[in-house]
């Protein structure tokens, strides 16, 4: 059997009131595009009946595939699932819990279809409690500032992409909502499209304010990996030579008080042992530095890791292009990209 162009994953923990309705919905919405597609259920470890459930829209249904866990792993995990089990050329996530739109899906494969390679839902109009909506606002406009990716909503599960820029991702820790930036990473034409949110009807919301100060934690390592994952040494020794900076300051000052009265002891200054301590501690950053370069040329050369993405190669004289040895996403015409970074638009309704 050939592989789908489209494929639909529907992450589902705990929601079964939800399955079927659900289901009947995104059929209706899927069969009405002329594009081959699988819909493809990830169970997250769901102890309330909803397993069955999908198992049995698997016995009737030849589009459905369902991946069950063994127990709760978290959306990341499911994320990473529904990466490594799908077989479309495009991949559109969404939650289980009916608050993602089917409906919405035909407008996400439009843009894709445009040229872009990531389309991000944006809940412009959330249906939630304020108590979640206000914390995502502020951690979505710090994510958005610190990766450079001007994006709304970066935890909004409903998101199309093309596979070409997800299949090498590997997630860990709540790092589901930075694909886009990974996406960035290689050079992935990304917009964003405002999104139907739905009143919940079913179940209750599986999400704490806990999850906020994990995602700034994982946007520290995000930014670390993005910004110094292949030159470790210039985060190291830009801070060591900040410290440094500081310690000759507070040696000048202590020289300085040692020639003018009343401080004729430099001894008993305690800038003089502040600047000694920020010296060594500038001295072992650099050190810290130089072991992250060694252990980054051995990760990429132990591996065959490239430090570079490549669109495509054109042949001197034989009138045509091959593909890149590796994937790459598309150009698209007509979209300029500033200072080196992809283009991001926001598409009303």
């Amino acid at each position: 059997m050939a592989d789908p162009r489209l494929s639909v994953v529907v992450l589902v923990y705990n929601e079964s009131e939800s399955i079927e309705p659900l289901h009947d919905e995104l059929k209706g919405v899927l069969e009405g595009l002329d594009v081959s597609y699988e819909i493809v259920y990830i169970d997250d470890g769901s102890r309330d009946g909803g397993t069955e459930k999908m198992a049995q829209l698997a016995l009737h249904d030849s589009h459905v595939r369902v991946v069950s866990f063994r127990r709760n792993f978290g959306q990341t995990a499911a994320v990473q699932a529904g990466i490594d089990n799908s077989r479309g050329e495009i991949v559109v996530f969404m939650d289980g819990d009916m608050q993602n739109d089917p409906h919405d899906i035909p407008r996400l494969l439009d843009l894709i279809d445009e040229g872009y390679d990531v389309v991000s839902g944006w809940r412009r109009d959330r249906k939630d409690d304020a108590s979640r909506v206000l914390p995502s606002k502020i951690a979505n406009w710090i994510i958005a500032r610190v990766t450079r990716v001007p994006l709304n909503d970066f935890g909004c599960t409903l998101k199309a992409y093309r596979r070409e820029v997800i299949q090498d991702v590997k997630l860990y820790g709540e790092m589901h909502r930075f694909i886009p930036v990974y996406a960035s990473w290689v050079g992935a034409r990304i917009t964003e499209l405002p999104v139907n949110h739905r009143q919940r009807v079913f179940g209750r919301s599986k999400y704490s304010l806990a999850r906020t100060s994990r995602v700034l934690l994982d946007l520290v390592t995000v930014k670390l990996l993005g910004s110094y994952s292949t030159k470790p040494i210039y985060f190291f020794g830009f801070a060591a030579f900040g410290l440094w900076a500081l310690a000759l300051v507070f040696a000048a000052v202590v020289i300085i008080q040692k020639l003018l009265p009343p401080y004729p002891y430099a001894h008993n200054n305690p800038l003089l042992l502040l600047a000694v301590f920020l010296a060594i501690v500038g001295v072992q950053f650099i050190l810290m530095g130089l072991l992250a370069e060694l252990s980054i040329r051995t990760y990429h050369e132990s591996q065959g890791k490239s430090v570079y993405v490549v669109r495509e190669v054109i042949e001197g004289g034989k009138g045509s292009s091959r593909p890149a040895p590796q994937p790459s996403p598309r150009r698209v015409e007509g979209v300029k990209a500033t200072n080196g970074r992809p283009a991001v638009r926001t598409r009303s309704k």
